[in-house]
């Protein structure tokens, strides 16, 4: 009896994980749609940050319930219903199943929006959530110049003008 809980139980966590799918995973399934543009060139982080933080028309943005630091928790406008954070560095659970970010996605965008999100609003905005809490890359520093020292004039000979006296 104890082995068939075992056995049940490792199938179950197998078949669970076989459906979870990794953010980067969900964001190439996305990309695909979105190559289908005319134009598409790829996702932008800081079109994302632009489109989560600004309000489309309407009175909410993105950010009126997931906050304008997606590492924090939010609070729905209407219902003040706590919201985890959205970024996957503090919330691993995002977008990890894709029927819940296509459920997320079509809910949110047509409260903010009126209307569904593009593949490439999409992308943006999981590009922008994906990088929140990301290590950024330090830009290589300069190299210093080195400084030419100037040149030295050779010390003056002392002259004296005056006389030496015993006193």
């Amino acid at each position: 009896m104890l082995r068939t809980l075992i056995a049940l139980f490792c199938f179950t966590a197998l078949v669970s994980n076989a459906f979870a799918e990794t953010p980067a995973e969900i964001l190439a399934g996305i990309k695909a749609e979105a190559a289908t543009t005319a134009g598409f060139q790829g996702f932008s982080a800081a079109r994302g940050e632009t489109f989560f933080k600004a309000k489309h028309g309407g009175e909410w943005s993105c950010s009126s319930c997931h906050t304008d630091n997606p590492m924090n928790s939010g609070k729905h406008a209407k219902t003040e219903k706590v919201i985890k954070p959205m970024a996957p560095k503090a919330n691993e659970e995002r977008f990890t199943e894709p029927k819940k970010v296509a459920k997320w996605f079509k809910r949110n965008c047509n409260d903010v929006l009126d209307r569904e999100c593009t593949a490439q609003e999409q992308g943006d905005v999981m590009t922008y959530l994906l990088a929140v809490g990301q290590p950024v890359a330090a830009a290589p520093a300069p190299v210093a110049k080195p400084v030419e020292a100037a040149p030295v004039a050779a010390p003056a000979a002392a002259h004296s003008s005056h006389k030496h006296s015993a006193h």
